[in-house]
Order: structure tokens, then C-alpha cells, then sequence
């Protein structure tokens, strides 16, 4: 019983390190990095007891709010809460400036490449970037040809991937352009965080990510049509069935605006009205969390019943703003990201800041052969799949998994590129009452409007499950909150 006691008062009693992997806490073991000094001292003072019922207060806090997601395809009830881990991942100032500065050449240069390759192809003509890749992806739009987003931004809200190398350095996993989600998540970690660490959050001096909102409604307000001083902004949400409602409705509390389903939307000479009680009011900017197939009946899935008729129309004409644009996804399919480190160079004349991992296009025989030849040691993804469905880890594999995967790469290797199995960092996480370590990542969210705005922060995404490299919450991962510390 002795021993037992000893136990649950050592909260990091049973902490290993993952062989291979950057432990973000810890430079080597029992010694805490210099910037996370403070919170080590203060997490073994509390004990893990205390910790229990401070992480059992962050459940219920996040139970109470409504702070849920679905998981679709389970038999048991599809409505969870979304996991949360108590303990913060933390980045220095210096850190946070390279993330910064990274994302902001990034979204630039792939906002000129949606405008090129939706204008004039200059980089399918200069060889820069393969058209026939591009015009196959699933997400390109052939009806955007000659459309002009508005102010050329294409992309108003990203949400890009980053993970931390084995030898400390980030890198983009992937890009996410089209309804990037989960920055909810992000702002609801920090309202619970200062209530669970209010002095050591107090005394660290973390940069404040409550801004966002503004930013966002910022960003839209730079979408509007010319001469639209005032413009009304709405966020179209395909319902409540869909895994991120919660999200929908917290962000058009956040800016003041009306959440809206296609039903409430409807057009007249390519304008787009919104059915009140007191009658038609005029819609100048849509915040669209619905894919492109389902925007608009009249022009892409006739079958849809979440968008508005006569949509595409309106937005060709110039008389409504959609954000993200239509389209966009081009940019952030698997395949293209091999080419951004190329459209980096191409429209800016500069080298990423932030470099990708390594990629194999299966749709190049050379490359097919080789990701055939190593499924057990690498990661294959179907390039159109988000969440980690479609998705093959080949060192936790099983034959009869990698055999399926290899008929699926052989039948449309177009539709597959396969990765190197990374170890991703690893942050502590408090599990069944004791400190382990977990593998993680990180999702900034880059706003573009007048200006490209990045809230200090992301969403710290975790793989809860011991070993396990896959971090969406849709195959059991969770989240913690993350501090970028001031200078």
C-alpha cells in the first residue's frame, strides 16, 4: 500500500521516453527542457491525485459547454466528448517566430498558385508543376476557370499540420484549404487551461490566441464585394448531424453572425438572400463548412440537399464572397503537396522555411515500385481522404492489410502517395492516473484578409492510444492546449 501511495503521489513515477522520438518536455531523462522547467515542478507538487481531479473538472467543464464530435460509422452513440489532456505543450518565442514565418510564405505562395492554375497556368507552361496531376486531382474545379476569387484570396482559412523531426526541427505534414476544422477546440482549451493551471498559465506569460474570432471576422469582412461597407456574413453549416456542429455554432457566436443551413439561403438575379422573420435580407460573405460537391445543386452534386440553387452563379457574378473559395482543395490535395516546396520557389524565388517530408507519387512508376516494394515500413495515405481514414501505417500493419492496400495502390495509383514512418514527437499527457508519453502534432490556423494573420498557438493534437501514431480524434485522439511563450 506503501508502494501504491509512493505511486500516485510521483505523477512522472513511470515515465519512459519513446526511443527515437523528440520528447518535448524532456532533453534527456528526468531533466525538463529550460521552458518547461516551471510546469515540471509544479506538476510533481500536485501529485496525481490532484491532477485526477483537476483533469476530472476539464471533462465535466467541456461536458457542461456542449464541446462535442462525431464519430461516424459506430454502432454505439456517435456524440462524444472531444478528449482533452490537462497538461499544456509549450513553444518558445523563437520556436513560434520560424512556425510563423513558415506558414505566412506558405499560404502565400499557394494563394498564387490557386490563381494561376484557375488563370493562366503559367507554371503548367514554365514545368514548375505537372498539369495533368493537377487537373486530376478530385477537388479541382474546372467550372472556376477564369473566376476571380475575391482580392485573389483563395484561401481565408488554413489549417496546416506540422510535426516536430527526431531531431527537433518542424515540418508541414499536410495542408488543410478546404473546411479546415478544429480551432474550436483550440480556443475552448485555453478557457479550460486557466482555469486548471491559473498561476502557472499567469506566470509564463502565453500568448493570447482570443483574438481569433476578431481575426476571422476580419478576414471574411476582406471578402466583400466593392463598395459593401457594411457586409452581412453568414457561416453555412450543413446541420447538426454534421461531426463538427459544435464548432459551427461556436464560431458564429464568436463574430456575431448568423449560422445558416442551405434551407435558410436562397438566390434572385445572382444574389444571395437569407429568409428572416421580418423578410429577405442580402448575403455579402459566406463562411462555408460545406465541401464543394454540396455547395450549389444547379452546378456540382444535383442530389445535394445542404446548399443553395443558383449559389455558383451568384458568386461567378461577383455578388457574393465565399470562404474558402471553391476549388481551393487543389492546393491541399496529398499529391500536390510533393510540388509545394517547388511552387514556394516558383512564385515567391525563395526556399520553404518550413520543409515538407519526404513523398513518393505512386502515380510515378519508379516511386509505385518503390512504395510496393516497402508497404511494412511506410505510411500510405489516398490522397482525397482526411481524418486518417484511407490510410495504411505499414510497421503496425498486418500482411493481410498490406496486401489490401496493395491491390487498392495498383488498381488507382493516382489516388495513393506513401511517406516515411516518422516518430512523431512526444508530449507528456496524463493517462489513467499516471504521466506517459504521447505522440503529437500541431495544427496552426492562418487567416488571410488584408493582412495574413496567425493566432500564437494550434491545436496539439495527441494519439492517446500507447504507441499509436495516428492523432485525429475520428480514430481516438484527443487534444491539449498550447503555449506559445512571449520573449
Amino acid at each position: 500500500m506503501v508502494g501504491a501511495a509512493k505511486a500516485a503521489s510521483a505523477p512522472f513515477g513511470q515515465y519512459t521516453e519513446v526511443p527515437g522520438a523528440y520528447d518535448e518536455m524532456f532533453e534527456r531523462p528526468g531533466a525538463p527542457r529550460t521552458h518547461y522547467r516551471e510546469l515540471h515542478q509544479r506538476i510533481r507538487q500536485l501529485g496525481a491525485e490532484e491532477l485526477a481531479r483537476r483533469q476530472q473538472a476539464a471533462d465535466l467543464s467541456f461536458l457542461n459547454q456542449g464541446i462535442t464530435f462525431t464519430v461516424y460509422g459506430k454502432d454505439e452513440g456517435a456524440e462524444r466528448i472531444f478528449p482533452y489532456d490537462l497538461l499544456p505543450r509549450l513553444i518558445t518565442a523563437s520556436e513560434w517566430a520560424v512556425i510563423e514565418k513558415g506558414l505566412t510564405q506558405r499560404i502565400t505562395a499557394l494563394n498564387l498558385f490557386l490563381r494561376d492554375i484557375y488563370g493562366e497556368g503559367k507554371i503548367f507552361r514554365d514545368g514548375a508543376a505537372p498539369r495533368d496531376l493537377a487537373l486530376s486531382c478530385k477537388h479541382f474545379r474546372r467550372e472556376m476557370r477564369g473566376v476571380k476569387a475575391p482580392r485573389d484570396i483563395y484561401i481565408t482559412v488554413a489549417g496546416t499540420d506540422l510535426i516536430r523531426m527526431p531531431n527537433g526541427e518542424f515540418r508541414v505534414l499536410e495542408d488543410n484549404l478546404r473546411v479546415p476544422s478544429g480551432v474550436s477546440y483550440m480556443l475552448t482549451n485555453r478557457q479550460v487551461m486557466k482555469r486548471v493551471f491559473p498561476v502557472v498559465f499567469t506566470n509564463y506569460g502565453v500568448s493570447s490566441i482570443e483574438h481569433y474570432g476578431q481575426a476571422l471576422l476580419n478576414a471574411l469582412t476582406a471578402l466583400a464585394p466593392p463598395h459593401v461597407h457594411d457586409p452581412n456574413i453568414v457561416l453555412l453549416t450543413p446541420g447538426v448531424y454534421n461531426s463538427a456542429y459544435f464548432e459551427h455554432t461556436f464560431l458564429a457566436r464568436l463574430m456575431g453572425i448568423e449560422l445558416v443551413e442551405g434551407r435558410d439561403l436562397l438566390t434572385h438575379d445572382n444574389t444571395v438572400y437569407m429568409r428572416t422573420t421580418s423578410g429577405l435580407k442580402r448575403v455579402d460573405v459566406i463562411y462555408r463548412r460545406i465541401d464543394d460537391d454540396f455547395l450549389d445543386p444547379l452546378t456540382f452534386r444535383a442530389d445535394s440537399m445542404l446548399g443553395v440553387p443558383g449559389l455558383f452563379n451568384a458568386y461567378r457574378a461577383g455578388r457574393v464572397a465565399i470562404g474558402n473559395a471553391i476549388g481551393a482543395g487543389v492546393a491541399d490535395d496529398k499529391a500536390m503537396y510533393a510540388y509545394v516546396p517547388k511552387i514556394i520557389r516558383y512564385y515567391l524565388g525563395e526556399d520553404p522555411i518550413l520543409d515538407n517530408v519526404d513523398t513518393y507519387l505512386c502515380s510515378d512508376p519508379k516511386e509505385l515500385k518503390h512504395t510496393l516494394a516497402n508497404l511494412d515500413k511506410l505510411v500510405v495515405k489516398a490522397v482525397g481522404e482526411s481524418g486518417g481514414y484511407g490510410m495504411l501505417i505499414g510497421p503496425h500493419s498486418t500482411a493481410e492489410q498490406r496486401e489490401e492496400f496493395r491491390r487498392r495502390v495498383e488498381a488507382d495509383p493516382r489516388n495513393y502517395i506513401a511517406q516515411p514512418t516518422i516518430t512523431l514527437s512526444t508530449a507528456p499527457c496524463f493517462v489513467d492516473g499516471a504521466i506517459e508519453p504521447r505522440h503529437v502534432d500541431l495544427r496552426p490556423y492562418i487567416l488571410c484578409g488584408d493582412k495574413i494573420t496567425i493566432v500564437p498557438g494550434g491545436l496539439t493534437r495527441v494519439a492517446l492510444r500507447k504507441g499509436s501514431l495516428v492523432v485525429n480524434s475520428s480514430q481516438g485522439g484527443g487534444s491539449k492546449d498550447t503555449w506559445v511563450l512571449r520573449e
